[in-house]
């Protein structure tokens, strides 16, 4: 079962890692408590993806 986020108020923040031609971006928002939610840029109104605090600190150590 897939669990919804209230991603009102959600600040994003286009990643250092993104393109800067336009190509691969993505948005990260750091600052809604207990959850870490990722969305393209270039569809803000599309989906997030939303992980743990901890499960995003293990995803950018893999970077």
């Amino acid at each position: 079962m897939t669990k919804h986020h209230d991603l009102t108020g959600a600040r994003y923040q286009k990643s250092t890692y993104s393109s800067q031609q336009g190509g691969s971006c993505v948005e990260v928002a750091r600052n809604l408590p207990g959850i870490v939610p990722v969305r393209d840029s270039k569809d803000p109104e599309g989906p997030s993806v939303v992980f743990s605090p901890a499960a995003w600190t293990t995803f950018l150590k893999q970077l």
